[in-house]
């Protein structure tokens, strides 16, 4: 089992929306371009988006479809996408396209060799826009196969700008400042954070956040791929940063116990919904989304946002996710899936979704003005200026059964951590005990 992905968390009822659309595909209209270079081809694409997500890349399909004069249709995968691959390539009629949510996933998909290599141009294209790290994560073996297309930005912590006004605290700027702004408001009636605890992954995004700014990326790379150990002391130290969050009630609306019963979608609610708990909430950009879609927010007027802050003598952090693009070399249509790949490349694609809003790119090259308020503006600014600092979400780079399913590995131990933080050591060792089984080593 895959971690959710950002659709099926943005909305209490994404999940059945899922899989209503996973019944359907959703194609383009025939191109006006009937003359274009591909006429008379369909390229197949499958990924995880539904609702807005799926419209609003539609979008870019079309503008594809308007120069190239390919039909397109899009095929929603369901959150797990090596299972809907596998599949579809045992049956004989894979995808052309595939936009992969995990660079675990990836790689497996690249090591079973179902992968075509990314072309001379779209290879070119991203090495002259994208920051190095994005090319490495799209790497197997030496060879480029994924296109990193729609980024998502973990390190932003959402607030209600009310809350802070009365509390008089200001955006904080550093961890230790953080915690202080927590505590002022919880004095002033209102508890810091909403954490969403019943949705283990949300707990493995403040991890990363704090083991990236407190024991630095180099570090950070070594634990994602486990050459370094999770006992490690650079891992207890950052457990006993965090405990300092879970263990406090002003800092955890409702203590570990309500935190426990929150799901992310709930946790948003808590801040920005019609009966406020929480004057904080951290996560991703998407929160943004989702207080706007859900609860009326405006973002950047009334749902603001500050950096995740630096730890001790730390950097700030940047923990990354994206959605990476793949041919697949047994697709019907794969050369013509491969001159998406080349559009999906340029700034123009990007420009498309930025405009429609719920959209970051990693693509540096994307003008500014081309998102649809100051809010995308600040938080595609700040990915694309960390440049080769950002650093892909661990947990979606480690083994499923470690990083990625519900109910173990990383995401039960950390719950487990939550509702008693009292041992970080001990922690520790179950999280190394849970990763040596899952990576083999």
């Amino acid at each position: 089992m895959r971690r959710p992905s950002l659709t099926t968390l943005r909305a209490g009822g994404a999940l059945t929306a899922a899989l209503a659309l996973a019944l359907t595909a959703c194609g383009s209209e025939d191109p006006k371009a009937a003359g274009g270079e591909l006429a008379g081809t369909t390229v197949t694409v499958a990924g995880v988006w539904t609702g807005g997500e799926q419209k609003n890349f539609k979008k870019v399909l079309d503008a594809f479809s308007a120069k190239t004069g390919a039909k397109t249709v899009f095929v929603p995968s369901g959150d797990n996408v090596s299972t809907f691959v596998g599949s579809k390539i045992e049956g004989g009629n894979a995808p052309d396209v595939v936009l992969v949510p995990q660079v675990g996933v990836l790689r497996q998909f690249a090591k079973a060799g179902w992968l075509k290599p990314l072309s001379e141009k779209t290879a070119t294209t991203a090495t002259g826009n994208l920051a190095p790290v994005w090319k490495e994560y799209g790497t197997v073996d030496g060879a480029y196969y994924g296109l990193y297309f729609k980024a998502a930005h973990k390190s932003t912590v959402w607030y209600a700008p009310d809350a802070l006004e009365q509390a008089g605290v200001a955006e904080p700027k550093s961890w230790d400042a953080l915690l202080a702004a927590g505590r002022t408001l919880a004095d002033s009636g209102r508890p810091a954070f909403a954490v969403a605890g019943e949705d283990g992954w949300t707990l493995t995004d403040w991890f990363e956040n704090v083991y990236l700014s407190q024991a630095g990326p180099e570090k950070y790379d070594l634990l994602a791929r486990h050459e370094l150990k999770w006992t490690d002391p650079s891992v207890v130290t950052a457990l006993t940063t965090l405990a300092e969050v879970f263990e406090d009630e002003r800092l955890v609306a409702g203590g570990a116990t309500e935190a426990l019963r929150t799901d992310f979608p709930g946790s948003v609610e808590k801040v920005f919904g019609p009966e406020p708990k929480a004057a904080l909430v951290y996560e991703g950009d998407f929160v943004g989304g989702v207080a706007r879609d859900e609860f009326g927010r405006k973002p950047g007027e009334d749902a603001k946002f500050f950096p995740f802050p630096p730890v001790g003598s730390g950097k700030p952090p940047v923990v990354s996710g994206g959605d990476a693009a793949v041919v697949l070399k047994d697709a019907k249509n794969a050369d013509a899936g491969m001159r998406l790949l080349e559009f999906l490349a340029t700034p123009e694609a990007a420009e498309v979704w930025a405009g429609a809003g719920g959209f970051l790119s990693p693509n540096k090259d994307v003008k500014p003005e081309a998102y649809a308020d100051d809010t995308a503006r600040a938080t595609a600014a700040s990915l694309v200026a960390a440049g080769d600092t950002v650093r892909f979400d661990m947990s979606d780079q480690a083994p499923a059964a470690f990083g990625g399913t519900k109910g173990a590995g990383e995401w039960k131990l950390l719950q487990d951590f939550l509702r008693d933080p009292s041992d970080p050591k001990r922690t520790a060792a179950a999280l190394e005990a849970a990763a040596a089984k899952a990576y083999g080593n």
